[in-house]
């Protein structure tokens, strides 16, 4: 069986690499323009109607290609989700970025990314994406300010679950029940803490300047999605080990919806108890 899988780094953008990312990003915004323009639902629709359009752009055909194929995905969500909000925005691309399958080498531990005819931009690849890599082909790559990530595929063997984990997801803990009647409950109350933390510190901010205080919520944002990240990320390998070492299948709660089951007028009030 084929998994798509992604790894991904940290890097330091050139001008050149920003350049490209910008001029990518404003082609998504001409791919939606037009795509919302002319009511297309699908990818060959919007390449007919996009691609002639972005001939001012100097840069290769694939990066074009891939706009319009980013495009169509974004139209796509936003169509879902205006069924269900009528009210909701118009998609607009607003952050530099650039996704490729086209055009991209990964040759000696470097990205090799072409840029004009004959001219290419490198990236080095740290050790952990290279071992990551190694015995894979890359599939496509995402840049963005600062990040890299590349998606490979890989064979791997399917394997019947002897049993099951489920898993229950609480603000403050997640527990663990196997099939065997074993259950295990991973504390994230420090995860609770740290937001609250940072939640605190933001609201201190005196600066009357939207700017710097953009920038330095930006700071203590990045520094709190890292922290928390890396607590979940220890919990979950946990979870993924355990039921590696007992050939169990993982199980979630499908929480979809579990709003509509809370709103007023729902009979619920605070002295009604549900059975």
């Amino acid at each position: 069986m084929r998994v798509f899988k992604s790894v991904w780094q940290r890097y330091a953008p050139t001008s050149e690499i920003a350049w490209l990312l910008e001029q990518f990003r404003q082609m998504l915004n001409d791919c939606i323009r037009i795509g919302l323009a002319e009511n297309v639902t699908s990818l060959k629709s919007l390449s007919l109607k996009a691609y002639r359009q972005l001939s001012g752009y100097d840069l290769a055909s694939y990066y074009k290609l891939c706009a319009i194929s980013a495009t169509t995905g974004i139209l796509r969500n936003y169509r879902k989700a205006k069924r269900k909000n009528p009210c909701v925005r118009e998609p607009h691309a607003r952050r530099p970025r650039l996704t490729t399958c086209y055009g991209f080498k990964v040759p000696d531990g470097e990205l090799s990314l072409p840029i004009h005819a004959r001219e290419h931009i490198r990236i080095r690849l740290n050790q952990h994406v290279q071992a990551a890599i190694n015995d894979f082909t890359v599939r496509s790559v995402t840049l963005t300010e600062g990040r890299l990530s590349l998606a490979y595929a890989s064979e791997v063997q399917q394997v019947q679950p002897r049993g099951f984990i489920g898993i229950d997801r609480n603000l403050d803990n997640v527990t663990v029940a196997a099939t065997d009647g074993t259950v295990h409950r991973h504390d994230l109350s420090e995860a609770t803490r740290v937001k609250a933390m940072y939640l605190g510190v933001r609201s201190h901010f005196k600066r009357n300047d939207v700017r710097i205080r953009r920038q330095v919520s930006g700071k203590y944002g990045r520094k709190q999605r890292e922290k928390v990240q890396q607590i979940l990320h220890h919990a979950s390998k946990s979870v993924v080990r355990e039921a590696k070492a007992k050939q169990y299948g993982i199980t979630m709660e499908k929480l979809t919806g579990i709003r509509k089951l809370y709103r007023r007028g729902n009979g619920q009030g605070a002295g009604i108890v549900n059975a």
